[in-house]
């Protein structure tokens, strides 16, 4: 055997047990990776069955569009250790979801052309406000604003309302199912938040609520005023990044940041694989969101650069995008990012004009 091909082989296998080095590390007890075979598999499941002629009915891709988003983030946010609680809260995050995109419809039914953004505002809110009402009240706010951004994504209508039912209804089928085939093998790790301070816990929340609806409501202006690409991307960004401390907001913006940096290039550079070989592509995004499910909890910077190279690499896969607006997920990010650390410098100092004391910090 040649030298080179040995050396080859060699580079080869010390980078495979690096990879298994490393999953070992994040994730000990394979926990977290049969979480993310999960959400891909109900992702994939609902997309599955919303190709079915049956049940699609001639409602075209945003059955199969709702249905997929809705088990997925329906999936990555279920966090309980049995079988009947999962399954009790993937029912309610789907119906959540589907509630969010019915939502956005009747919203953006009563503004004018351009300003369905606007919806985005009050999902916005709802992700920081539910917190709190615990792990399933996190879940629920975020799934409102995912549903209502899929809508959004969607161009959904009130004529749509149809559609968003079976969507949820698929949806919680194709997550249920591989949740209870998990069964115990999945034991679910949540990152630990810092404990806000006695006696302001609710109005915490209303803070935090605040303070995402407002970078969103900038964002949606700045829009208007500069043409963002893809202004839903940026309002994502600073709706999520809002934290329960000043702190702890810059820290989620320069890991949310970082993250996307790097998996934003990475993804384009796979772009002329994505054209020929979109299997591929298809597999190796799989891959990305398990990486997300494992790394999510305490590697925040990972998880955000994973999924934005599994977004980045489905998009041109699909063949609807330029390079130019998948380009934008990363300087649209940067810009959310930095409206969520305005905002909350902005409106942090507000428990202390009701408090009247700096424990809010």
């Amino acid at each position: 055997m040649p030298d080179s091909q040995s050396r080859f082989i060699g580079s080869a296998r010390c980078l495979a047990a690096g990879i298994g080095n490393w999953f070992e590390r994040i994730d000990p007890g394979t926990h977290r990776r049969i979480k993310g075979l999960r959400l891909v598999t109900a992702f994939g499941l609902a997309g599955m069955l919303s190709t079915v002629p049956e049940i699609a009915e001639g409602r075209g891709q945003t059955l199969g569009y709702l249905a997929a988003g809705f088990a997925l983030w329906a999936s990555v946010s279920e966090a309980r250790t049995t079988r009947y609680e999962s399954a009790r809260d993937l029912s309610l995050l789907c119906l959540a979801a589907g509630g969010g995109a019915v939502s956005l419809a009747v919203i953006a039914s009563y503004l004018e052309a351009g300003w369905a953004e606007l919806a985005l505002v009050s999902g916005s809110f709802c992700v920081g406000y539910f917190r709190r009402f615990g792990i399933l009240g996190a879940g629920i706010g975020s799934q409102i604003f995912i549903g209502q951004l899929l809508a959004y994504g969607a161009g959904a209508t009130t004529a749509d309302f149809s559609t968003i039912a079976l969507a949820t209804l698929l949806a919680t089928l194709a997550s249920v199912v591989p949740r209870t085939l998990s069964g115990p093998a999945e034991q679910p790790v949540l990152a630990a938040p810092a404990p806000p301070p006695e006696g302001t816990r609710a109005f915490t929340e209303i803070v935090m609520g605040l303070q995402a609806a407002t970078a969103s409501l900038a964002i949606v202006l700045l829009s208007r005023e500069v043409g963002l690409t893809q202004s839903a991307w940026a309002i994502t960004a600073c709706t999520y990044v809002v934290a329960n401390s000043t702190a702890g907001t810059i820290d989620r913006v320069r890991r949310r940041i970082g993250g996307t940096l790097i998996g934003v290039p990475f993804a384009l550079a796979c772009l002329p694989i994505a054209t020929h070989a979109p299997l591929l592509i298809w597999t190796v995004a799989a891959i990305a969101m398990v990486v997300y499910a494992m790394s999510l909890p305490e590697r925040y910077e990972i998880a955000c650069g994973a999924y934005a190279f599994a977004l980045i690499v489905t998009m041109a896969a699909s063949g609807e995008y330029s390079v130019t607006t998948l380009a934008a997920r990363a300087w649209e990010t940067i810009i959310g990012g930095a409206l969520g650390i305005a905002v909350i410098l902005l409106l942090a100092p507000l428990p202390n004009l009701v408090t009247g004391g700096s424990k809010f910090h």
